[in-house]
Formats: C-alpha cells, sequence, structure tokens
C-alpha cells in the first residue's frame, strides 16, 4: 500500500475523532503511524481550507493522544462491521 502500512482495511469518521482499522508493518510503531495519520491529515485539511489555522491551539491542529488496540485473534471481518456501524 504504501512504505508505512501494510493495509487500510477502513475508516470511520465521527465528529470528533476517527476510528479506523489498519495493519502497520512491522518496522513501524503505532505512534508513528499516529504522528502521521494526524500531520498528514492536518496538512491536507489546512492546504483545502487555510482560513482553518486561526483556529489552531498553538502549533497543533489535532488534540493531543489517541487510542490504539490490538485486534489479536477477532476476525478482521467483526471488526471491520463494528468500525463501519459505529
Amino acid at each position: 500500500m504504501n512504505k508505512y502500512l501494510s493495509d487500510s482495511h477502513t475508516k470511520h469518521r465521527l465528529m470528533y475523532h476517527i476510528h479506523m482499522l489498519v495493519q502497520l508493518r512491522p518496522n513501524i510503531s503505532v505512534s508513528m503511524a499516529a504522528q502521521l495519520f494526524n500531520g498528514g491529515s492536518a496538512n491536507v485539511i489546512l492546504a483545502e481550507f487555510p482560513e482553518l489555522e486561526e483556529f489552531l491551539c498553538g502549533d497543533s491542529f489535532w488534540s493531543d493522544g489517541y487510542f490504539a488496540e490490538t485486534v489479536g485473534k477477532c476476525d478482521k471481518e467483526i471488526i471491520k462491521k463494528y468500525v463501519q456501524n459505529q
């Protein structure tokens, strides 16, 4: 898929956060993936809507923090349905 993700299975946006089911390459940490998602999406949004820059809290577009959980032995299709139905 790209040099960081091996697969992006599904995502679901909510008003204030996003749910994603991704499979990372072994050499990419969860924190690195979160930084890449946050930084990349902020760049795209600010390029399209530069007027939003005045609403930044300091230098950050997104608030600090993220939640990550491993899927383990759960069936990927069950997790996909969960994310899609949020």
